[in-house]
This record gives structure tokens, C-alpha cells and sequence, in this order.
């Protein structure tokens, strides 16, 4: 996978992209990057991307020439079609899905916009998705992306040191992920739960699966309405609502 990321803030991603699980992804040769100041491409001769808003209004708004450009540019060295990404606090809730759906793409452009916001014929005529981290506003969309590609390359193929890991994580499966022990046994007098400790993987099996219904019943109970339940999971639950 390659990753063009637009931003007029490049040197906010050295740190992340060149540390943990994204270095050692490189290193396997599993993604590459290239970060882009847009600012470059601006036909502007004061190296200005922002303009006031038509209409008026406070803040200033991103201009499409430089953007357009300089995806354009990234267009032509790819045989493949990207998914143009734009990070905005409009755009669709961020999942667990849409990033497994994400890491079967071959190349992603994230667009990280300041100031007020985009022209709107960037959102219209140029991407293909437009992602929010959540119900709130950051002072750019680089905070965004770094979060969604840090979710979207740790789950390309043998990325991560344990295969079982990712399919396991909270979300991946529908619930949230069940509670995890090491050692010691015994710490400060709290213990380890002894089925754990028994041996028997069936059991512990059963057992992971319980928790993460009843973490999953007791902490986000909406995921549960879509999620296909058998009929040992119903009554596992029944039991929970009458406790």
C-alpha cells in the first residue's frame, strides 16, 4: 500500500509514521509514504491556500486550485485509482469496518485541511470519502489521519507480530474485546481468574466469549442490536439482564 498524505503541516507526522508498528510495517516493506505540502502546488504568487469566504463569514476557507493540483499530481504516478480521503468533523463516523474496508486498498490520499474549511467543489469533485474522528473539531485534519492510518496499516498482511491479533481486537468481531491477564498470577492480592490458569482452552474459550458479551452488554449495548447471537449467547445475556 502507498499513503500520500496532503497537509501543510508535514513535519507533524515524522514522529508517528517513523515509530512502533508503522516503522517495523515499513521496514517489511508493507506501505510506503510520501507527505505532500499542498502550499507547493498554490499558482499564487504570495504561496497563499486560503481565501475569505464568498458571502462573508469569519475564518478563512482552502482553496481548490492547490489541493486539485496536487492530487492530480499524485494521480498520475499510480496505475491504480486511489481513494481520495477527506478528514472532516462532516464526514462519516470512523469504524473498525471502514478501516478493514480501507486496508484492502493499494493507495490512499488523506486531504488535512485548516482554517474554517474547504471550498466546497473539493468535497463534491475530488473525494472519494470524507471521514470524522468523532463529534468534535481539531485544528486540523492531521490529528485525523495519522489516527486512521495507524488503524488502516495495522491490518494489512503480517504487519503485526501475532496473525490472531487483529481479528481479535475490540470492534473486529462486532463486541468489545474480553479482559486480558499475565503475570504474576497474584498481584497485590488481586488474582488471575483460575479458569486461565486451568488449561482448558475449550473452557477459556467459553469463557472469553462471555466476557466480552457481558464487557460489550455493560459497556455498549447499541452494538449488540445487529450482532447475530446464538442461542447459548441469548441465554448468557438473559441471565446478565436479571442480575
Amino acid at each position: 500500500m502507498h499513503i500520500d498524505i496532503l497537509t501543510l503541516f508535514p513535519e507533524m507526522f515524522s514522529g508517528i509514521l517513523n515509530t512502533s508498528i508503522l516503522q517495523k510495517a515499513q521496514e517489511k516493506e508493507k506501505f510506503t509514504y510520501d507527505l505532500v505540502n499542498f502550499r507547493e502546488y498554490t499558482t499564487d504568487k504570495h504561496q497563499k491556500v486560503d481565501d475569505y469566504p464568498y458571502g462573508g463569514g469569519a475564518g478563512m476557507v482552502l482553496t481548490p486550485q492547490p489541493i486539485f493540483d496536487a492530487v492530480d499530481a499524485k494521480m498520475k504516478n499510480t496505475k491504480t485509482t486511489p481513494r481520495v480521503i477527506l478528514m472532516c468533523p462532516q464526514g462519516e463516523p470512523y469504524t473498525q469496518k471502514k478501516a478493514e474496508e480501507l486496508a484492502q486498498e493499494d493507495h490512499l490520499i488523506f486531504i488535512c485541511g485548516h482554517y474554517e474549511g474547504y471550498d466546497e467543489r473539493i468535497r463534491k469533485h475530488l473525494v472519494t470519502d470524507e471521514i470524522s474522528i468523532g463529534d468534535y473539531v481539531l485544528t486540523g485534519g492531521e490529528l485525523g489521519a495519522m489516527v486512521v492510518i495507524d488503524s488502516v496499516v495495522r491490518l494489512l498482511p503480517d504487519v503485526l507480530g501475532n496473525k490472531a491479533s487483529a481479528p481479535e481486537d475490540s470492534f473486529s468481531t462486532g463486541l468489545l474485546e474480553h479482559p486480558h491477564y499475565t503475570r504474576p498470577a497474584n498481584f497485590r492480592g488481586m488474582k488471575v481468574p483460575n479458569i486461565l490458569l486451568s488449561g482448558d482452552h475449550a473452557k477459556i474459550k467459553s469463557w472469553r466469549k462471555n466476557q466480552s458479551l457481558q464487557r460489550t452488554y455493560e459497556r455498549r449495548k447499541e452494538l449488540l442490536q445487529d450482532f447475530p447471537l446464538s442461542e447459548e449467547e441469548k441465554e448468557f445475556l438473559s441471565r446478565l439482564e436479571k442480575d
